[in-house]
């Protein structure tokens, strides 16, 4: 596994890209962006994409198992979206809004389980130092329950393989934490450090398991994603040509194929200069690699 082709898969021109998520129900490729408050659909056999204008911030989007909505993590909670055409606000029907008055919390990145509950952290959009980050757990009742907090930038669930395991990053500490999942019992033990990140390494962002247990991570700040075995171990690095980079995901039925989101937000003029491509959503193809199946959420 050594070489790896990255390409500009869709010039989306995003804020802050993030969510990325693979819908094996309709084989479609989502992803957000999260201060630009749009929601994105690409038809991999398609040259252009579409997407709907949403009046918050978004965090995440997965799709449900048994219709075609939409579970959103949006800046006040989630919801359930129908979306109508492209261009207009989808319907949405709210579901839980865990942070009542205060307008400086948000979710930020998900991922579902085997029995379709979704994990999901949070953050202080305003000041993530604060370190008010919770890991939330939806079940499929639409109960919203807290298993784990005080995270700078909760980010990047993954869950691996054989279900058992739950790793969950705190980006702002450079740390990605493993925690024993047990799906069917709602529950998550045995916190511990999976990885701590060196400086040079930048903030460890979103990620996700290919299907032989390997762990690839976006890194925000020096513009790559990294390929860790199952005890942390490096085995592969490629670099991007864009800093910050975001989110990861497989396009599962296509096994190599490895989709990468990014962000501009915050660059200055001399660095978006230097870097065109940032905002972008980047491919990275690595042969012999079979990526892992999102799951789909169920809502009653």
């Amino acid at each position: 596994m050594t070489d790896a082709e990255v390409r500009v898969a869709l010039p989306v021109n995003a804020e802050l890209g993030e969510g990325l998520h693979w819908d094996a129900r309709r084989q479609l490729l989502w992803m957000v962006d999260i201060h630009g408050q749009r929601l994105i659909q690409w038809d991999l056999q398609s040259s252009g994409w579409l997407e709907w204008p949403l009046p918050h911030r978004i965090g995440w989007v997965i799709h449900c198992a048994d219709s075609d909505a939409l579970l959103l993590g949006l800046q006040p909670g989630i919801a359930r979206a129908i979306l109508g055409a492209p261009g207009t606000e989808p319907s949405l029907s709210w579901i839980t809004r865990p942070f009542g008055d205060n307008t400086a919390l948000r979710l930020n990145d998900a991922k579902a389980d085997v029995t379709g509950a979704i994990w999901c952290g949070s953050m202080n959009n305003d000041d993530p130092s604060h370190g008010e980050g919770c890991l939330f757990r939806l079940g499929p009742d639409g109960q919203l329950s807290v298993h784990d907090s005080g995270y700078n930038v909760a980010n990047g669930p993954a869950i691996s393989p054989d279900g058992r395991t739950l790793l969950h990053t705190d980006s702002g500490r450079r740390l990605i934490h493993a925690f024993d999942l047990d799906a069917q019992a709602g529950s998550v033990s045995n916190k511990r450090v999976w990885k701590q990140f060196r400086d040079d390494e930048g903030y460890p962002d979103g990620m996700t398991f290919d299907a032989a247990g390997r762990l690839w991570v976006a890194h925000w700040g020096p513009g790559c994603v990294s390929c860790f075995t199952a005890y942390g171990e490096l085995v592969l690095r490629v670099q991007l040509p864009a800093p910050l980079i975001t989110n990861v995901c497989f396009a599962a039925a296509l096994g190599h194929r490895l989709f990468v989101s990014s962000a501009r937000v915050g660059m200055k003029d001399g660095a978006q200069a230097q870097f065109p491509h940032a905002g972008c959503l980047f491919e990275i193809v690595v042969p012999g690699i079979v990526g892992a199946p999102g799951l789909p959420c169920f809502h009653r």
